[in-house]
């Protein structure tokens, strides 16, 4: 009852006529950034980071979060209507959304996929209300050994769980870890490889280096593929909204499965591409329509949408509870948290109360919003498509280099995000994943600062992670997840040396020599 009174005063705050129009224009920003494809949530929502300086903390994660969940439903504009992700994770909507629409069943597509992210962001947000007052009592008991060990398990759950291999996962955050140390050591208060710079007194800041990493690095990949926009066009009829609604409760399973997919994944960083495609999997493995998959079939649409939406709002509750983001929109979040003075974690419920269920509340409110926008507007985002990608690419630009520079005012910032968009593109050429980057750029300070505690603690001895049940637990699991990939193959291998012994037992006798 206390938690649900807390989520009244919590729309109380977020019904102000200012928070709600914050809400509105971060929905339409993040539909805009959903269905360019040079766009992403995390780089949105790191451009627009700048802006959000003077405003109230409340009203600022209010848009910015709402930024976020309106590029959730813009993604799937493209990928229905051009078979262009407009974000990673609605790679699996192309599979069946663009067959839909090549078979005049576009608005039926959208329908359905604007309705399922909708119940998978209402079923997280549901999980947070609930459970992010639990984990936050929980996490009071933490000291630094646990800290570390959480952030440890943060990290290994990268390498174990990502779908990349694990070297690349851990090369990417080995760099992330240097970027980290640059700059002033928070222990000693030495000077770390700064190598003369003054401007690198404070390090490399992650804002900076998420600007140009997602947002120029993208740009650079998509102007040399020559991306060109053909497509249907895009319109949904009042009538065809009724009709798709009316059959979606025949899925009320794979709904329900994707949500609760979706949540594993946005609270463990597993993320919302790897979400929704094994949403996609699992419905197809499952459903009795397994044939229709790939051709056109709702359920293909559902499915991913509902794992991806759920995910990539349930990242926020460990960002919210311990400090600990669980996607890159939501390490992202986290910075800004920590630039306008507000440290996520157990004690940020007791401290900044309002805050915290302000916050929650917009949730709901923000994807209610978020899902008329999107139903009414869809002409109007699939027009935009149409614009020549050389006139949007400088654009975009422009828009990276006026957020890099309000940062500190210094051009030597922008010089700083240019280097890092060169860096984000020869990871995409590469191959490489950015978000073990960016995680690490941002948790690897308190990671350090938490370990190096541990360390004076314990006077050196590393069983300090062992010491009790908790931080134990939490050890040994990250240390199962870490050697996880490894663990797989040996199964993987012990069983295909045993199918040839169980063929040769079931076969009997062989037969006599001729």
């Amino acid at each position: 009852m206390e938690d649900v009174a807390n989520l009244m005063q919590g729309f109380a705050v977020a019904l102000t006529w200012q928070n709600l129009l914050f809400m509105l224009v971060g929905i339409l920003l993040g539909v805009l950034i959903g269905v360019l494809p040079g766009l992403g949530g995390a780089n949105g929502v790191a451009i627009l980071l700048p802006l959000t300086f003077t405003m109230s903390p409340t009203s600022a994660i209010i848009m910015l979060s709402c930024i976020y969940w309106g590029a959730l439903f813009g993604g799937a504009i493209t990928s229905i209507l051009f078979n262009i992700p407009g974000e990673p994770w609605s790679v699996a909507t192309t599979f069946d959304g663009y067959p839909m629409a090549q078979q005049g069943r576009a608005g039926e597509a959208m329908t359905a996929a604007f309705t399922s992210s909708f119940i998978g962001a209402f079923f997280a947000v549901v999980v947070i209300t609930f459970l992010a007052p639990l984990v936050a009592r929980f996490a009071l008991k933490f000291g630094p050994p646990e800290y570390f060990a959480v952030q440890f398990l943060t990290f290994c759950s990268f390498i174990g769980m990502s779908r990349e291999p694990p070297v690349k996962t851990i090369a990417a955050m080995m760099i992330g870890f240097a970027l980290a140390a640059v700059g002033l050591d928070t222990v000693t208060g030495q000077l770390r490889m700064t190598f003369g710079h003054t401007e690198l007194l404070q390090g490399f800041d992650f804002l900076i280096a998420v600007i140009g990493l997602f947002g120029i690095g993208e740009i650079l990949l998509t102007m040399e593929e020559g991306l060109a926009f053909k497509g249907v066009k895009g319109k949904i009829d009042p009538r065809i909204v009724l009709q798709t609604w009316a059959k979606l409760p025949k899925y009320w399973l794979t709904s329900l499965r994707g949500c609760l997919i979706g949540c594993w994944m946005g609270i463990t960083p597993g993320g919302a591409t790897p979400a929704s495609f094994m949403s996609y999997g699992m419905a197809r493995r499952f459903s009795k329509e397994k044939e229709k998959f790939g051709s056109g079939h709702v359920e293909g649409v559902v499915a991913p949408e509902t794992a991806a939406h759920a995910a990539g709002t349930s990242a926020l509750l460990p960002m919210l509870t311990l400090g600990i983001p669980g996607s890159p929109t939501a390490a992202v979040l986290l910075g800004g948290l920590l630039i306008w003075g507000l440290q996520p974690g157990p004690l940020l419920f007791v401290e900044k109360k309002e805050f915290v269920w302000g916050l929650i509340a917009s949730m709901y409110l923000g994807n209610i919003v978020g899902l008329i926008i999107v139903l009414t507007t869809v002409p109007w985002w699939a027009a935009i498509l149409r614009i020549p990608f050389s006139i949007i690419a400088p654009v975009i630009v422009v828009i990276c280099a006026i957020g890099a520079y309000t940062v500190h005012n210094s051009f030597f910032d922008v010089a700083m995000m240019l280097v890092f968009g060169v860096v984000g593109y020869v990871f995409k050429k590469l191959k490489y994943p950015l978000a073990p980057l960016v995680l690490a750029l941002v948790l690897g300070d308190m990671a350090e600062t938490a370990f190096r505690q541990s360390m004076l603690l314990s006077k050196g001895s590393i069983e300090i992670f062992w010491s009790n049940g908790l931080v134990g637990t939490i050890m040994t699991l990250a240390v199962v997840l870490l050697y996880w990939p490894l663990m797989s193959k040996v199964v993987e291998g012990w069983r295909g040396g045993m199918q040839p012994f169980r063929r040769n037992k079931g076969a009997g006798a062989p037969p006599p020599a001729q």
